[in-house]
């Protein structure tokens, strides 16, 4: 959606698509990002008084990229699409920092848990220009399965609860915050199960084992030939991974690397291993009978 004109743009028909509490409204130049600050402080103050839960999905970074013109302007000497890019990442900085003002301002920091969670590696798609993010040292982007599309921050703050300024490398998914939430809230968890684990030991302690030491991905390709891979320790094991080459897969699609010894997922070691290979296929063909048979 434009964050001008809120008009939604694909295909066409292109449609006008801001809507509050089901009922449309036509708020034409307001800057979208600044209108879910305002609704979400005005939600913060009506139920300031009360518990309450807030899923606050700001649109920034994702296309359009639409920074702020001052952004825009503090960022020009950059290479396209880079500047564009870090002025929308800016811009995101900004709004939330504004969100906790707010909630300062309301006197709720040290009673309320914030958790910040980015939901894939960054955009190569031609509505970003063809990149202007970074994954760093790792492989991938948006849509891969490469640690570069799946490998994103996370933060969680709560003044006088959480330890500061701590840094966990254990494997976890955003699944995982419902059951931390509950657990912080003491909040009883429904009987049937539920995919996530409580992160509170891990953020209690870095020595804390990770609740995901075998975790499966899937997606995209359909069913005849889709993209998925298997973590299980240092090893990983990929089957038709975006953003790699024919050439660089086994016959069957498959790409094997170990994380601690190349975590840029550069060499495709199947070859060498391919008793590991047949171990993970199997784990993820399990995996695969469980998700369907739930």
């Amino acid at each position: 959606m434009d964050n001008y004109s809120h008009f939604f743009y694909w295909d066409g028909p292109n449609r006008h698509d801001l809507w509050r509490n089901g009922v449309e409204i036509q708020e034409a130049g307001k800057f979208f990002p600044d209108m879910m600050v305002d609704e979400a402080g005005k939600f913060m103050a009506e139920n300031r008084d009360k518990p309450f839960f807030m899923y606050w999905a700001i649109n920034n970074p994702h296309y359009p990229l639409q920074g702020k013109k001052k952004w825009l302007d503090y960022y020009k000497n950059l290479p396209s699409p880079r500047d564009k890019y870090a002025a929308s990442i800016s811009t995101m900085d900004e709004n939330i920092g504004d969100l906790l003002k707010k909630l300062d301002q309301l006197g709720l920091r040290e009673n309320t848990i914030i958790v910040f969670q980015s939901d894939q590696g960054f955009s190569r798609e031609d509505r970003t220009f063809g990149g202007g993010g970074s994954a760093g040292d790792y492989r991938g982007s948006k849509f891969s399965l490469f640690e570069g599309g799946v490998r994103v921050p996370a933060i969680i703050s709560w003044q006088k609860h959480i330890p500061a300024n701590q840094v966990r490398t254990q494997v976890s998914t955003n699944v995982d915050w419902f059951p931390t939430l509950a657990a912080y809230c003491n909040i009883k968890m429904p009987a049937r199960k539920v995919d996530g684990v409580s992160l509170v030991p891990i953020i209690n302690s870095n020595d804390a084992k990770t609740n995901h030491p075998v975790f499966n991905w899937q997606s995209g390709g359909g069913n005849a030939n889709p993209q998925w891979s298997v973590l299980d320790g240092d090893w990983k094991l990929l089957h038709n991974p975006l953003e790699s080459t024919k050439a660089e897969l086994t016959p069957e699609g498959y790409f094997l690397v170990n994380l601690k010894d190349d975590p840029s997922e550069k060499a495709n070691v199947a070859d060498k291993h391919p008793e590991i290979v047949q171990r993970l296929l199997v784990t993820h063909k399990a995996w695969l009978e469980e998700v369907f048979t739930q």
